[in-house]
């Protein structure tokens, strides 16, 4: 496939094209020439009239074409005309046949006269025949002859000595039939050789740009909106690019057919830069020019042309001044530009890497999340809807707290639904194993590749490493980071993490068992603090007990549900101001035990599960490595705050207990998918969930040793690191961070920056210190 959106193309020095699939189309074969006793065509394809490639015109094995521009000449070398010019008829019902271009004294093609002189006049009635079976005629090579296939075909008799004798015949006779096998001019095996490696450089180069502009044409890169200005502290302007590209969704098995449409996901992310001279004002004012009412077709050349033409203005030819950031998660996008992060100098890290010479901040939402092609329940059921077809069925299951949901159990009241559910749930589990960091850290590699210009490739020499100038991951990005010093050859040059290293040597159990205490801990850290909520938390708990409660979103709010606030209570320092005004304001009065609406909205804003089902789906198995002990999660989180006395909702919630209700953090719960939250409800909600839960043959995510060879002091690395860790960390285990940054740990390199100044949140809550800080180391 050449292209699928534009209307006429000429190429002019192809060779070894694959085979062409076009609609209408009009093939001309004109200027032949020989060359060093092998034919070659200067062929222009004018491909017209098309809307997409089909099989109108297919050959039944590749066709070889050789540019007449594509073999070096050396001077005083004879070249002779080859005979008469054919053309290729258009194409009708998948036929084609030839009919030769007759040309008159005085007419010219390609600016060359086309007399036939006289002797070959006179000679052409008699040789006709002989001609025709040496040039382009209209009888067809066989479909598994060498002129299609490139293997040599041999007689039904053939023998060795037979081989000889041919030879033998061809070597005495040059002007022997033995020597047009293929239906080439005048050819013989040595030259043939001689001319293959005089063009194999050149062909390779050919065929190398063919493949980069297709694969361009595939990613779709474009500009999906004109670009914004906004006016920042300290007297500068942000200009804000919003991109897409398209990248495989599948980049381990590809399509086996090559003509098979490849699974596609969008990626977005969005370019912050300051405008500092004259020439970028006026350029990103030119990409601001749009047609209002335009049609689709339309606004994706319009779209496809701004990221062109902003990949020609940028002329990067490395990546050295641009910072990627890699959000935390896993399911959320990247925080927007002046809506969700500050760009001055002093209010985020943005503003303080774009003052620390950094040209270009690049804020990717990972796929699946944000502006990327998301994961919701409405996309899963559109893509999998036999995933879905006993929800109507199946109960909800909102008392049941049972971990496991056995389809099977609908095999003999409902078999062939339940086996539409088996089918779709084994394609759901695949497809959804293809949003974890492995590809993340990849589809960034496609994003870098995307804006730098493309470098001339020399097969002998080793391409130079372009390499992101830095990367900057917050909690799960920094996960993500480690993910790329592990699996990526040139991972970026400068890798920052913070609250964001990943538990690698620690098992998962032993992680949610460390995190539950650190969560408690917090819970009498702010009961100390808020000694009155120990009875306003136990008030809304029995009531919940009692009665739960519709939310605005169509979920319950039921008393589980509702003591996942406590994932707040390692957040910002204004955390615990924020979760007791929302505790004093449950009620409309203090009389009645009747919600107010605006408690109950806040729930739903405060735990945005619906919206974001990555994070219910995948968020344990961002531990998950086949090079680790934890293959399979299975729902480790739940199995640690189950059998523990302080997780007893109903206990907790009696006033003469001693002890106050305990907030949970930062876990999922199987139960999550029984009604509580709606968008992740239902069978088929819940089967996914515990297929992935159960699931022991996950892709590696972590490899110590490509950590350690990448961040070598020696001067072999290719990278170095810093990180954040906080000491008071709820969501991610101080001492499990310790393991992996001490001598001999995967880190061991990495500087680290240990406070317990922060939470978690450190970086949102004082980014342009924080980011100075660990940059400077």
């Amino acid at each position: 496939e050449l292209t699928k959106n534009y209307s006429s193309i000429s190429i002019t020095s192809l060779r070894h094209l694959p085979p062409l699939h076009c609609m209408r189309s009009s093939f001309a074969l004109t200027y032949g020439k020989m060359l060093n006793n092998r034919f070659t065509f200067r062929a222009i394809f004018a491909l017209t009239t098309f809307k997409y490639f089909s099989t109108a015109f297919v050959p039944s094995a590749p066709l070889h074409l050789t540019s007449a521009a594509s073999i070096p000449v050396k001077k005083n070398r004879q070249v002779r005309s080859s005979g008469p010019f054919y053309s290729l008829g258009k194409i009708r019902g998948g036929s084609y046949s030839y009919s030769p271009l007759r040309s008159t004294a005085g007419d010219e093609v390609n600016g060359e006269g086309s007399k036939e002189s006289p002797s070959r006049s006179s000679s052409s009635s008699s040789s006709s025949e002989k001609r025709a079976s040496t040039g382009w005629n209209h009888n067809l090579p066989e479909e598994d002859s060498e002129f299609w296939t490139g293997k040599k075909e041999l007689p039904k008799n053939y023998s060795s000595e037979t081989e000889t004798e041919t030879e033998s015949s061809a070597s005495k006779n040059s002007n022997s039939s033995s020597n047009f096998r293929t239906g080439w001019l005048h050819s013989n095996k040595k030259k043939k050789e001689v001319v293959e490696q005089e063009d194999t450089s050149t062909g390779n180069t050919a065929r190398k740009m063919l493949e980069k502009a297709m694969m361009d044409q595939k990613m779709n890169h474009r500009i999906v909106s004109p670009p914004t200005f906004h006016p920042v502290a300290e007297g500068r302007r942000a200009v804000i690019t919003e991109h897409k590209i398209a990248l495989p969704l599948d980049r381990y098995n590809p399509p086996a057919d090559e003509k098979a449409a490849e699974p596609m996901v969008d990626v977005y992310f969005s370019i912050v830069e300051l405008v500092s001279t004259p020439e970028q004002e006026s350029f990103f004012q030119s990409l601001q020019a749009t047609e209002l009412g335009s049609t689709k077709a339309r606004k994706q050349r319009e779209q496809k042309k701004r990221a062109s033409d902003y990949k020609a203005f940028a002329k990067l030819e490395n990546a050295d001044d641009c910072i990627l950031y890699l959000q935390g998660g896993p399911g959320f996008g990247a925080p927007s530009p002046v809506n969700g992060i500050g760009l001055s100098d002093s209010s985020s890290w943005v503003g303080a890497a774009l003052s620390k010479g950094f040209k270009r901040v690049v804020l990717m939402d990972q796929r699946g999340t944000g502006r990327s092609s998301p994961i919701t329940k409405q996309t899963l059921e559109n893509k999998f809807p036999g995933l879905f077809t006993l929800d109507e069925v199946a109960p909800t299951m909102i008392e049941n707290d049972k971990t496991g949901f056995d389809v099977e159990e609908y095999s003999e009241s409902h078999p062939e639904e339940s086996d539409t559910v088996q089918q779709s749930l084994t394609e759901a589990t695949t497809y959804m194993t293809h949003f974890r960091a492995d590809n993340i850290v990849k589809d960034a590699e496609a994003i870098k590749n995307a804006l730098l210009l493309p470098i001339d490739e020399d097969e002998e020499v080793e391409p130079v490493p372009r390499p992101w100038g830095a990367s900057l991951g917050q909690s799960f990005g920094g996960f993500c980071t480690m993910s790329y010093l592990s699996l990526v050859p040139n991972p970026p040059r400068i890798c920052l993490l913070t609250g964001g290293i990943a538990p690698m040597l620690t098992n998962v159990d032993e992680v949610y068992n460390a995190l539950r205490k650190r969560v408690k801990e917090r819970n009498l850290k702010y009961y100390d603090r808020y000694t009155g909520d120990v009875d306003a938390v136990k008030r809304i708990v029995a009531r919940l007990e009692k009665e739960p409660e519709k939310l605005p979103s169509g979920g319950i709010l039921t008393s589980r549900r509702f003591l996942m606030v406590g994932i707040g209570l390692g957040g910002s320092p204004s955390a615990f101001a924020s979760l007791h005004s929302l505790f004093s304001t449950a009620f409309i009065s203090e009389d009645e035990d009747v919600f107010s609406k605006a408690f109950l909205k806040e729930i739903d804003g405060m735990q945005p599960f619906d919206d974001h089902p990555i994070y219910f789906l995948l968020h344990e198995s961002i531990y998950a490595d086949s090079n680790s002990e934890c293959k399979k999660t299975n729902w480790s989180a739940f199995r640690a705050y189950d059998p523990v006395a302080d997780f007893d909702v109903k206990l907790s919630s009696q006033p003469e207990s001693p002890d106050p209700p305990f907030l949970t953090g930062e876990v999922v719960f199987p139960w999550m998918a029984d009604g509580d939250f709606a968008e992740l409800s239902g069978l088929g909600m819940r089967a996914l969930a515990q297929s992935l839960a159960n699931k022991d043959d996950w892709r590696d995510l972590y490899n110590p040793s490509n950590m350690r060879k990448a961040l070598a002091t020696d001067g072999s690395g290719t990278s170095k690191a810093a990180a954040a860790v906080y000491y008071d960390d709820m969501y991610v285990d101080f001492d499990a961070c310790m393991r992996v940054t001490k001598r001999g740990g995967p880190l061991e390199n990495c500087k680290v920056f240990i406070s317990n100044e922060y939470q978690h949140s450190g970086l949102r809550d004082d980014g342009a210190n924080i980011f100075n800080k660990i940059l400077g180391m």
